[in-house]
C-alpha cells in the first residue's frame, strides 16, 4: 500500500488474485528485460514492459530496484489488479495496481503512457512508473537513515507501512507490529522477485549474460566527486572482498588484460553488439588479450589495485574501447535479461 509519507499507516490485506501461468499465453516462458515471464502470473505478464521502464526510469539513482523486485510487489499490493480498491481508512483509500491512496498519489503520479490522467492511479501504467518513483525516494531515504537492514527492504516497509513507522523501529517493523503483515510484505515480495528473476547471482539470462560478480551494488554510475578525473564515476561498483570471482557479463573477445594505471589490473571485452565491457582493479587475470570467452565465464579475481580505497570490481559499458565512451551498465545489462 503506497502510505501517506511518514504516517503510520494501517496495513491493508490484499486477498490476491492468483492467477496461474496459462499455456496458451504468447509471452510463456519468455524473458523480457530480467523478468522470467514464465514464472509470472498470466495476469501481470502484459505490464512486464511497464515494470521493465519503471525499473530503468530510476536505475541511475536507485539500480537495487530491479523489474522483478517491481512487479513482485505489484503482485503483492494487488494481485495485478488495475481497478483494485482497498476498505477506506481515515488517511484514504488505497486504489489500482500499486495501491496509492490520493494524497500520495498527487505527489507521484504523472500521465506516463500520454492517454490522460482521468483515472489516476487506476491507470496501471501510470501507476507503475510512480511506484517506482516513490520506492526510488525511499531507497534513497534508507541509504542516508542509518538504520540496520537492506535499503531496498526499509524502503518495502516505508511503502507498505509508512515511513514514519520505519523511523519508529530504525528498521523494517518486527513480526508483531501489525500481526506481522509489514514483516511478512517485506520478506515475501524480496523472495516473489527472486522467483521471477531471469538471471540471478551467476546465472545466465536467456541471451547468455550475467553480473559479473556475484555481490551487492556499491558506487552507482555518474556519482559525483573529486575521487575521479572525470568529476564523476564512469561505472558501478561491487564492493567484494579480494579474490571474488569476476566473470565476463556476455560473451565476446577479451581486447585488453593487463595494467590500466588507476585502474588497475583491467580486463576488456567487445562484445557482438560493438559495445565493450572493463573489470577492473583485479587482483589476478585468468584470460589474455584475443581470447573468446563465454558469458559468464570466469576471468579473473576481484582485488584493489590501481587507485582504490578498498576492494571492489569496477564495472564499465563502453560504446568504444578507451576511457570516456561511458554509459549507464544497469539499463544495458537488464535489456540483456539480467537481473541487477
Amino acid at each position: 500500500m503506497a502510505a501517506a509519507a511518514g504516517l503510520p499507516v494501517a496495513v491493508l490485506a490484499i486477498v490476491l488474485l492468483g492467477a496461474g501461468a496459462d499455456a496458451s499465453d504468447p509471452l510463456d516462458g519468455k524473458a523480457v528485460g530480467g523478468l522470467n515471464l514464465s514464472a509470472m502470473p498470466a495476469a501481470g505478464r502484459p505490464y512486464a514492459p511497464w515494470y521493465v521502464k519503471a525499473a530503468e526510469s530510476v536505475a541511475s539513482e536507485c539500480p537495487q530496484l530491479a523489474p522483478a523486485l517491481l512487479a513482485a510487489q505489484g503482485y503483492q499490493e494487488s494481485g495485478f489488479n488495475p481497478v483494485a480498491e482497498g476498505p477506506p481508512t481515515q488517511y484514504g483509500t488505497a486504489k489500482g495496481i500499486a495501491q496509492f491512496i490520493d494524497s500520495t498519489w498527487s505527489t507521484w503520479g504523472r500521465d506516463e503512457d500520454g492517454d490522460g490522467t482521468a483515472l489516476g492511479a487506476k491507470d496501471p501504467e501510470d501507476a507503475i512508473m510512480a511506484q517506482a518513483r516513490y520506492m526510488c525516494s525511499m531507497v534513497k531515504k534508507a541509504s542516508s537513515s542509518g538504520y540496520k537492514g537492506d535499503p531496498v527492504q526499509l524502503a518495502l516497509a516505508g511503502y507498505n507501512a509508512g515511513w514514519g513507522w520505519v523511523d519508529f523501529y530504525r528498521g523494517v517493523p518486527p513480526e508483531r507490529f501489525a500481526k506481522g503483515q509489514t514483516y511478512h510484505y517485506v520478506r515475501i515480495i524480496t523472495a516473489t522477485a527472486q522467483k521471477w528473476s531471469a538471471a540471478g547471482e551467476g546465472q545466465l539470462s536467456a541471451e547468455g549474460w550475467t553480473k559479473p560478480v556475484d555481490g551487492p551494488l556499491g558506487t552507482a554510475y555518474r556519482e559525483s566527486g573529486a575521487s575521479w578525473a572525470s568529476g564523476y564515476h564512469t561505472g558501478i561498483d561491487f564492493p567484494v572482498p579480494v579474490g571474488t570471482t569476476v566473470r565476463a557479463a556476455g560473451p565476446g573477445t577479451v581486447v585488453k588484460a593487463g595494467a590500466g594505471v588507476s585502474y588497475g589490473n583491467e580486463i576488456i571485452i567487445e562484445h557482438d553488439d560493438g559495445m565493450y565491457s572493463q573489470y577492473a582493479h583485479l587482483s589476478t587475470l585468468s584470460v589474455s588479450a584475443g581470447e573468446v570467452v563465454r558469458g559468464g565465464q570466469a576471468v579473473g579475481l576481484s582485488g584493489d589495485t590501481g587507485n582504490v580505497t578498498g576492494a571492489h570490481l569496477h564495472f564499465e559499458v563502453r560504446t568504444g574501447p578507451a576511457y570516456g565512451s561511458d554509459i549507464s551498465p544497469i539499463p544495458y545489462l537488464r535489456k540483456r535479461g539480467v537481473t541487477i
